[in-house]
């Protein structure tokens, strides 16, 4: 709130209001040889206005937060990757920006299957059988979520594992080990059941 104080003041003299940030291109190349100092010298400058970007796009303070984290953080990945175009804070922005829709995109991917949800749905309805009901729940109740989720999207859904990896935002490697690794638990708790 301060921040909007700062910006919509009468009593702030004009060249104050629209003060231009000058950032030293050469703080990334700093930043790119593990300079903490470089990364503080940025994050002074623009912490302010990248927060304004971010809440622009989030609409959210938390989010906000964590995005300019995030951005943060991306830059000290990156930082090595940066060409002088005397552009710094279009780079910034681009980075959040992309992180931003990319978490956007993966949340709306996700699907979330929890056993009480599946008990209840109707696209499981085929599973006439009280025993097949009570392995689904027995079954469910033993994978991790995550497990669970791949299970359910690859078996009850008929997602590919490829298509699963992706709206999972994992590797493919990934979510074939995880994928055999559940079958493998089901299969002794099945072998249990029998015993």
């Amino acid at each position: 709130m301060l921040m909007f104080n700062f910006i919509l003041s009468e009593d702030v003299p004009e060249q104050e209001k629209a003060q231009k940030i000058d950032i030293d291109e050469n703080l990334f190349s700093r930043i790119g040889q593990n300079d903490m100092t470089a990364l503080d010298e940025l994050y002074h400058l623009t912490e302010r206005t990248l927060y304004a970007f971010s809440l622009s796009l989030t609409r959210d303070h938390e989010e906000s937060i964590e995005l300019i984290q995030e951005t943060y953080l991306k830059v000290m990945s990156a930082a090595h990757l940066y060409k002088p175009m005397g552009k710094p804070l279009a780079w910034l922005f681009t980075i959040a920006k992309n992180l931003y829709y990319s978490k956007y995109r993966k949340e709306r991917k996700v699907i979330h299957l929890e056993p009480e949800i599946i008990a209840n749905d109707q696209r499981f309805a085929y599973m006439t059988d009280a025993d097949d009901k009570i392995v689904l729940e027995g079954v469910l109740k033993r994978l991790t979520e995550e497990e669970r989720e791949i299970v359910m999207l690859h078996a009850a859904v008929g997602m590919k594992h490829q298509e699963i990896a992706d709206s999972l935002g994992l590797k493919l490697s990934t979510t074939l080990s995880k994928y055999r690794r559940a079958l493998q638990k089901l299969r002794k708790y099945m072998e249990e059941k029998e015993v």
